[in-house]
């Protein structure tokens, strides 16, 4: 078998960790060993953060929808259950940015809906 001289494709690796690391703190920016070690906990959290993104989305969407709804009288939890019984199918980032932008439009929604039952 031939000799292969990995120089290049040493040089090429260690370039591409470093370049990933631009930014970070410390040796991690600048030594081989702790910089890839940073970049496997960066992918970690980038990944787990991406599931925690849609969570705290909901949770949001569910603050400004409670909040426009207490304006017009009705709780969360009431104006949730009074769409499913009145099968409207809007999801709560619709209505949350029917909250915001457009209180006359949720309002509107807010008609739509049967009286509550008591």
């Amino acid at each position: 078998m031939t000799r292969v001289k990995r120089g290049t494709t040493a040089t090429k690796r260690r370039r591409n960790v470093l370049k990933m690391t631009k930014g970070y703190r410390w040796g991690r920016k600048s030594k081989e060993r702790s910089a890839r070690e940073a970049i496997l906990h960066a992918g970690v959290h980038a990944f787990h953060d991406r599931r925690k993104k849609k969570r705290n989305f909901r949770k949001l969407w569910q603050i400004k929808i409670n909040a426009a709804s207490r304006a017009n009288g009705v709780s969360y939890s009431v104006l949730i259950h009074r769409l499913k019984s009145a099968n409207i199918t809007l999801n709560r980032k619709m209505l949350a940015e029917l909250a915001e932008h457009h209180p006359e439009a949720f309002a509107a929604v807010l008609n739509q809906l049967p009286p509550a039952k008591k």
